[in-house]
């Protein structure tokens, strides 16, 4: 999340009642998640584990609950919670207002573009030129449709990111991270009826140009789909996926979070993708391998039955030498 304009350091550690420790004139441009930091973003952390990862990032500013070394120009906001601080912030910089219009006041509906009965457009939400919005389609906040796109009826862009901070020592375990980043959709997309595609937590879920997705496609937070991929019904791909320009996945593809699948990979229905992929092949299985691979694993695994009866006749003594 970018904030309108530049927050001086000081203010924040004011707002989340934080010491502050080493470049405290600075301006912070917007707060956001480690995968997605950029230079002038505050990011947060509360585990000793990602330390150092937060602290070397692309972050300027860290919040943290332990005071450690940390590089030249960069600062720490110390405070005992980083992520009630998160909360905080985003409270005050992007706070929920609800919208109980059908089309907010606020939101903008380029030349030449149908909006349908009973379509949901929420605050600051921005859509391009000759778009078609079914009927019963709800766009959320900040949300960007961008030019020639088409929205089937019943898809939900922008819903609250699937994101939860887990602590034992409270009685209900999973606290909701609250979700201020947007959806993008790129020109001449495609969406399918039934879909849902969730917002960024902090940061941008972008479907790239030319992509099509069929009915009952969902897609996690954060994840950046490239140009010209096709989805068939009932994908699902979890949150911070990166999947290249031209990849395929056919039906009931379920793809794991914070991984990459390359370019023009096309994966086959039914198929589970646990970690990345290269581009460039064809997929198969559970978890996913090239399919040429996968085929001749199966075709192995049906001959298991008859190798263990062979077995079986050699262990007794009464195999055919024929």
């Amino acid at each position: 999340m970018k904030f309108e304009q530049p927050v001086a350091l000081k203010e924040i550690a004011r707002l989340i009642n934080a010491r502050l420790v080493g470049n405290t004139e600075a301006y912070a441009t917007g707060i956001n998640e480690i995968h997605m930091v950029e230079e002038g973003d505050l990011v947060f952390v509360d585990h000793p584990k990602y330390y150092e990862t937060c602290i070397k990032s692309a972050a300027s500013f860290i919040i943290i609950n332990k005071e450690t070394d940390f590089p030249e120009g960069k600062a720490l906001l110390v405070t005992d919670e980083p992520f009630e601080a998160y909360l905080k912030i985003v409270e005050q910089y992007r706070p929920f207002k609800p919208s109980m219009d059908l089309v907010a006041a606020s939101a903008v509906v380029g030349e030449g573009s149908v909006v349908m009965p009973n379509v949901y457009l929420g605050n600051n939400v921005v859509i391009g030129k000759n778009c078609v919005i079914y009927p019963n389609v709800t766009i959320l906040d900040h949300c960007v449709i961008g030019d020639y796109v088409i929205i089937q009826s019943g898809t939900v862009i922008g819903g609250d990111a699937f994101y939860y901070n887990k602590k034992t020592n409270r009685e209900i375990h999973y606290k909701k991270m609250t979700s201020c980043g947007r959806v993008v959709i790129k020109d001449f997309v495609e969406i399918g009826a039934g879909c849902t595609i969730d917002r960024g937590v902090t940061g941008d879920t972008v479907i790239g140009e030319g992509t099509k997705i069929d009915n009952q496609v969902h897609i996690g937070h954060d994840t950046v789909v490239g140009r010209n991929c096709l989805f068939a019904a009932q994908v699902g791909i979890a949150g911070a996926v990166v999947i290249e320009d031209e990849v395929i996945l056919w039906g009931q593809v379920g793809i794991s979070k914070t991984l990459t699948i390359g370019k023009g990979a096309v994966i086959n229905a039914q198929s589970g993708v646990p970690s990345s992929l290269d581009g460039g092949k064809i997929y198969f299985g559970t978890p996913a391998l090239e399919a040429r691979t996968k085929v001749k694993e199966l075709a192995w695994i049906k001959r298991i039955p008859e190798m263990w009866d062979k077995l079986k006749a050699l262990s007794s003594g009464t195999v055919n030498e024929k």
